[in-house]
């Protein structure tokens, strides 16, 4: 089976090629990402993988139809990127890697925490430039704290399960609550309970029309002054423009993402040499009290084995014709 991957890094081609022996798939590699004016490389080819930021909207698809691919294979768990109404009218399959490494994010949205409150990163920068003063590095004990958890599927659960052992309070909101959490003294409550009384707010839920700019001008109001706010899940799960008035207005303490809203513009390139043309992630850039990670939570070692090889388990049961365990409907 002849298969075309987009958006690809050198880390990409690495993990592929090394599992790839099992499968023997032929696998063409390409940096530029999937979108309607790159839908054509797609023709000869039986399948195709994209991630994240790649635009798989109708218009795409039917471009991918034209050229008869058959599957649209995600080495990522979210899927908001596509159209999956048009992907099903133009019977192209779609599958996703629903979990690769929960312990991943759940531990990069700590270290955020971490890094925000003691300030880590300035300190390191500080001493390497032989300043060894303290001077508004002060930070506060996590401990006794109450943490809001917007989403609590299994990296929600996880983030859970760390940040309990800082000896935090946890209150949740999802509408499919997890007994295992409730045993273990996470108390669900509904979302304006949570803005109202939390002092740091992790995101892990998906980005869907009802989660879509869920922290915007009016949670951000009910919210405690100083909030920390931690966005480890989708970009658009925050409004933006609202978040730097939060921060001016400082209602906002802390705000740490690792995604973000126009992120397709941006992440996973070096844009050192150029002008950044994004007004909001310059501005977000700008405060002292904004942490920004270029959607990284999810790249540990564990991780991409896990994704490489449910990407490629994925293309073999479409290749065999047998049930399609990972499929999007």
């Amino acid at each position: 089976m002849k298969i075309a991957m987009f958006s690809t890094k050198p880390y990409d081609r690495f993990y592929f090629d090394k599992y790839n022996s099992k499968f023997n798939f032929s696998i063409n590699y390409y940096e530029t990402s999937l979108n309607k004016d790159t839908a054509n490389l797609s023709s000869g080819f039986d399948a195709i993988c994209a991630f994240v930021n790649d635009i798989i909207d109708e218009e795409t698809i039917k471009i991918l139809a034209k050229n008869k691919i058959g599957l649209i294979a995600l080495r990522c768990a979210g899927y908001n990127n596509i159209d999956l109404v048009a992907a099903k009218n133009h019977k192209i399959k779609v599958v996703r890697v629903p979990a690769y490494s929960p312990e991943a994010v759940a531990e990069h949205a700590m270290a955020l925490i971490l890094t925000l409150n003691r300030k880590t990163h300035k300190a390191y920068n500080r001493v390497r430039e032989g300043n060894f003063s303290l001077t508004n590095l002060i930070g506060f004990n996590l401990h006794g704290k109450t943490v809001g958890v917007i989403g609590t599927g299994q990296i929600g659960a996880t983030f859970c399960e760390l940040i309990k052992g800082f000896g935090c309070k946890i209150i949740a909101y999802d509408i499919y609550k997890n007994e295992v959490l409730e045993d273990n003294g996470i108390t669900y409550v509904n979302l304006d309970e949570l803005f109202k009384n939390s002092d740091i707010i992790s995101l892990h839920c998906p980005l869907n029309k009802y989660t879509k700019h869920i922290i915007n001008k009016a949670s951000i109001s009910q919210m405690k002054t100083d909030v920390m706010i931690i966005n480890t899940s989708r970009g658009a799960l925050i409004n933006t423009a609202n978040a730097i008035e939060g921060l001016i207005t400082k209602k906002i303490g802390y705000l740490g993402i690792d995604v973000y809203e126009q992120e397709e513009n941006l992440f996973f390139e070096d844009l050192s040499e150029r002008i950044i043309q994004d007004e909001d992630i310059l501005r977000l850039m700008s405060f002292p009290n904004v942490l920004i990670t270029s959607h990284q939570a999810f790249f540990t070692k564990e991780a991409m084995m896990e994704i490489t090889t449910t990407t490629l388990e994925n293309l073999e049961a479409f290749n065999k014709k047998t049930k399609l365990i990972n499929e999007v409907v």
